[in-house]
């Protein structure tokens, strides 16, 4: 940047940019050259990665090695009893686990990268065609977490693809790179399937397959029994998060601490670092595992489980040198449908701890607040 650009940047920056300029996005900030961290951006001192001291905020100096989930033994592997175990020692603890040997080609997932990565080097006017406020769009493009509520943005643009049904949503999706509908198309079915597969080892490791009742079902239970079924149609949510180099990474974050609202959520990453979940009171980076995915229990699980298994909060930290690209695919039963505790973990010795919950709930709370931490699945709880 020449000396003109940076002293024309920081005045404007010091006069405050108009609101309309964020809601265009960080890319777009970030392509017309920007060396300071915008105020809008800047996160209050107790919130930043790093104190105003240089000092790591909660912040563990180590990464952290997720326990690894070897698919292609859950499924029919001789070791399959353990690997269900760790699977379980896994959603219970640490609400988090790497999935490799799933079985999606790896093609298919360098495509998915690549193509998203193109769609965020789309100049700015063709990215904003796909803007829009209305969270049950097919396709929307926006910026932070939530642009209408943030009273901080975070350093973060993303692209998000509704899934189901596919063959509906498809023509609403971009139609630029020329490619990504179809790459697009590929991976949200792989990641399907690849969803419904550990939903089945789950509801197994939660101890629900073969409890023989002799009592007469109830409404509840006989529903129970089709989760499955219901998860086959269930909701899909695509969203590729694009998050540019930062001046300052000690000031922002790329994504606030959240958990997601689903059963589970799939995260591809490329090679950069971001990802860091709260473990024992600390928040530590996930290392990346190439041709991997990260997975995570969301809300609808805890609830479902009784809280037997965590979601966890998680964020993102950006970084001065690199862009970051991930794509999320977040699953859950359809948008209609309610989500309750399973009646067979629910006894004397572990009550019901949360309310009925439907994906409306959880759209209401979030375009009337600002979302923060787990204060959704909080509204819900009966008990701590």
């Amino acid at each position: 940047m020449s000396p003109t650009m940076a002293v024309t940047t920081e005045t404007k920056e010091e006069n405050d940019t108009p609101d309309s300029e964020y809601q265009k996005g960080i890319k777009h900030l970030w392509e017309n050259g920007i060396n300071r961290v915008p105020k809008k951006y800047i996160l209050p001192p107790c919130d930043r990665p790093i104190t105003e001291d240089g000092v790591l905020n909660h912040v563990s100096e180590q990464n952290l090695k997720l326990p690894i989930i070897d698919f292609a033994e859950l499924m029919q592997g001789a070791n399959r009893p353990q690997v269900l175990e760790s699977l379980a020692n896994a959603c219970e603890q640490y609400g988090f686990f790497q999935l490799v040997n799933h079985g999606i080609p790896s093609d298919v997932i360098s495509s998915m990268i690549d193509v998203c990565t193109r769609f965020f080097e789309l100049p700015f006017e063709e990215r904003s065609k796909y803007m829009s406020s209305d969270m049950q769009a097919p396709v929307r493009y926006g910026t932070s977490f939530n642009q209408k509520k943030d009273n901080v943005f975070c350093w973060r643009d993303f692209l998000k693809l509704m899934c189901h049904p596919l063959s509906d949503v498809l023509p609403h999706w971009p139609s630029s790179p020329m490619d990504l509908r179809k790459l697009a198309a590929t991976y949200a079915t792989e990641t399907k399937y690849l969803f419904l597969m550990l939903m089945e080892a789950i509801v197994e490791s939660l101890g629900l397959v073969g409890i023989a009742d002799e009592k007469k079902k109830t409404e509840e239970e006989e529903e129970e029994d089709d989760i499955l079924k219901d998860l086959q149609e269930g909701s899909q949510l695509m969203v590729a998060n694009c998050y540019p180099p930062c001046p300052e990474p000690n000031l922002t974050l790329g994504m606030p601490p959240h958990s997601d609202y689903g059963f589970l959520t799939l995260l591809l990453q490329d090679e950069v670092e971001g990802l860091q979940i709260q473990f024992q009171e600390k928040w530590i980076t996930v290392q990346p595992i190439a041709n991997s995915f990260v997975v995570n229990i969301g809300d609808h699980l805890e609830i479902f489980s009784n809280g037997k298994y965590k979601s966890v909060l998680h964020r993102v930290s950006v970084n001065p040198m690199k862009p970051r690209i991930s794509v999320a695919s977040l699953h859950s039963l359809p948008f209609q449908s309610m989500v309750r505790p399973s009646p067979k973990l629910i006894n004397e010795a572990n009550p019901r701890r949360f309310k009925d919950t439907d994906f409306a709930s959880f759209l209401d709370y979030i375009s009337s607040s600002e979302p923060k931490r787990k204060n959704f699945l909080d509204s819900r709880k009966l008990l701590d």
